[in-house]
């Protein structure tokens, strides 16, 4: 799990990525919660995430956004941010210029950019959008969504309650030539606790039934997270 510093808009950025070893594996960047709100790249599901990827074949990079850990720069409120996960995505890019594909994955406030993100980047062609905060932030930019993906979201969500992001995923399932699924997790609220493990068992799933299954692939053990 190296430890990289790569350039970003307002300064360096902080970041762990995980390199596969197979030639033009596909590439994935995972976003973080709300860096005001305690979020960093080092959150439960963030780190997870990047081990379900990369078990699966990725080569995975997760970041602060700026302001956060060693990430310099400050707050920037979603535009500085979603400048912050192009500059990463250019960057795994440079390093993997034969990737076959390209997924982004974002949780609540890295959600919303990496939507933004997906909107922007014709070349992202699945993603993965955990407790989308969609009460919160405005997602009418996804007219049309441009890809397939997942949103998961907890039943006990009172930070983003469902009633709002069913309303639209509903939307978004009436475009033609894209597969939008979803999964809520009973007994989950907006940060997953003690609903963890079941919520990266269905995005495990979701990512085998999109990758015809591939095999799984040794990664170092992951740490456990307080």
């Amino acid at each position: 799990m190296p430890e990289v510093i790569f350039t970003g808009p307002a300064g360096r950025l902080e970041g762990r990525f995980h390199p596969s070893k197979q030639r033009g594996a596909p590439i994935a960047v995972i976003l973080h919660p709300h860096p005001q709100f305690g979020g960093t790249m080092n959150n439960q599901i963030v780190y997870n995430l990047y081990y379900t990827f990369a078990e699966r074949g990725f080569s995975v990079l997760r970041f602060n956004f700026r302001g956060v850990g060693r990430s310099q720069g400050n707050f920037d409120h979603g535009t500085g941010e979603l400048s912050d996960a192009a500059a990463a995505l250019d960057w795994v890019q440079g390093i993997n210029p034969e990737a076959r594909a390209c997924w982004i994955a974002g949780v609540s406030f890295g959600s919303w950019i990496g939507m933004q993100l997906l909107m922007r980047r014709p070349e992202i062609e699945g993603f993965i959008s955990i407790a989308p905060p969609a009460n919160r932030f405005d997602y009418s930019f996804l007219a049309p969504c441009p890809s397939s993906g997942l949103f998961v979201h907890g039943d006990q969500d009172r930070v983003a309650p469902l009633k709002e992001v069913m309303a639209l995923i509903e939307k978004l399932k009436t475009q033609r030539g894209i597969q939008i699924e979803h999964c809520t997790i009973p007994g989950a609220n907006h940060f997953f606790e003690n609903r963890v493990d079941e919520l990266i068992e269905e995005v495990g799933l979701y990512l085998d039934r999109r990758l015809d299954n591939p095999p799984r692939l040794p990664t170092p053990a992951r740490a456990k997270l307080g």
